[in-house]
């Protein structure tokens, strides 16, 4: 006796839009041809190696294990889900029924006991392991098991290449929405990847979700789904120069409610925080350098700090790093004196090296003059030596000078914790 109806029975196993637009090949797979475009490390493997991909979430590492592996064994465990136990069982399996492909979601969540008893059936060929994780291999992965496989950088999928992906899904009358006759706005698609940050799994379920509320989307429709506002922001186009750039004068000008808006402005309307974080600790050379050298110290803990917190607590320490990078004194000497040096560089060539300060590390060199009369500082009345360093040629140029506001001569003066601190 048949208990459900044939439309009870699609809602009990219907499978998610982001499961059914899954490419079934890999030339369907967008936004990753540094690995499988012709010519590409992925496009053609004639032998399958163990492999590790690393990418944020939705950008197909799941998708590109399975097809990679084609009609070969394929069994998938979860890090999060699954422990050693489910590991043997499926050890077991291979070992019954031949090698195969074991593809293990967020590797790194297995501690180092769980990661090494890969290791044996790794090397014995059992299965090929391919590992997924959002997080540093590096650091979140045992050596071991890095030397036993290759790293493969997966990127987040453009904007444009989300768009087509979600104009494909409403289009599409097999495994889309095309049967439903859904619309919907650019505005609405736009908000949709914007949204999603290079996500594809993300942008595909706010569309379902959005088709299901009202099968005319429009930029509100997703606004609703997603309860907050959508705010535009073109990472390739002005917006996004604009943007950085308001934010770094910002800083530079030293006005903190400024800084900090525009920082919100950049990570709410879906700027990668990577992408923030590193302009910071640009900044904080470029523009505070000497001035007050724990800057640099600071925006280089704050974009570790997103790295491990993540993006949900991640604007925190960003937020700490702004107002502090824009209240602190500003210096470019630094900055300067290497665009200066370069410039002499570049025009005077290769100079000969004084030869008092050559490395003399053989007989030869020594009789040849290397090194000879050179004062070894620590052994000087403070460390100050009486020879030249520059070439002859240009022993009077000055590449570095301190800022006009004299900050840096805090860091120079015998007295400069007590003053930093007052």
């Amino acid at each position: 006796m048949d208990l459900f109806s044939s439309s009870d029975k699609e809602t009990a196993i219907r499978v998610p839009l982001a499961e059914r637009m899954r490419p079934k090949t890999l030339s369907e797979v967008v936004g990753q041809e540094h690995l499988l475009g012709p010519g590409k490390p992925l496009s053609k493997l004639e032998h399958l190696p163990s492999l590790v991909f690393w990418g944020p979430p939705g950008v197909g590492k799941t998708t590109i294990a399975k097809l990679l592996a084609g009609e070969r064994r394929f069994k998938i465990l979860s890090a999060v889900l699954d422990g050693v136990q489910e590991l043997r069982k499926t050890i077991t399996e291979f070992e019954n029924f031949g090698a195969g492909i074991l593809f293990i979601d967020e590797i790194h969540r297995w501690n180092k006991a769980q990661q090494d008893s890969l290791l044996p059936y790794v090397e014995k060929g059992v299965f090929t392991l391919i590992g997924a994780t959002t997080e540093n291999p590096s650091f979140s992965l045992i050596r071991p098991l890095l030397s036993r496989a290759k790293v493969y950088v997966l990127k987040p999928i453009p904007k444009t290449e989300l768009i087509k992906i979600l104009k494909n899904a409403i289009q599409d009358k097999e495994r889309g929405l095309g049967n439903r006759f859904i619309e919907c706005s650019d505005e609405a698609m736009d908000a949709i990847s914007e949204d999603a940050m290079g996500d594809v799994r993300k942008a595909l379920t706010t569309l379902e979700s959005a088709a299901e509320l009202n099968h005319q989307i429009t930029k509100e429709t997703v606004e609703t789904i997603l309860q907050r506002k959508i705010l535009s922001h073109d990472k390739n186009g002005d917006s996004h120069y604009d943007l950085i750039s308001a934010f770094i004068k910002s800083m530079r000008g030293s006005d903190p409610q400024a800084s900090i808006y525009y920082l919100a402005r950049l990570l709410e309307s879906g700027e990668d925080p990577k992408f923030v974080s590193r302009r910071m600790i640009i900044f904080a050379s470029e523009d505070i350098g000497l001035a007050d050298p724990r800057a640099l110290s600071l925006a280089v803990s704050a974009a570790e700090a997103f790295d491990r917190v993540g993006s949900a607590e991640g604007w925190i320490p960003l937020s700490q790093a702004a107002v502090y990078l824009a209240l602190a004194p500003k210096s470019n000497s630094t900055y300067m004196a290497y665009k200066m040096a370069k410039d002499e560089v570049l025009q005077s060539g290769a100079l000969a090296i004084p030869m008092h300060i050559r490395n003399a590390p053989t007989d030869l060199m020594k009789e040849l003059g290397y090194g000879e009369g050179y004062e070894y500082a620590h052994n000087q009345v403070d460390a100050k030596v009486s020879h030249k360093h520059l070439p002859e040629e240009i022993q009077n140029k000055v590449f570095y000078s301190p800022g006009q506001r004299g900050f840096e001569k805090l860091i120079f003066s015998p007295k400069k914790d007590k003053e930093i601190i007052n």
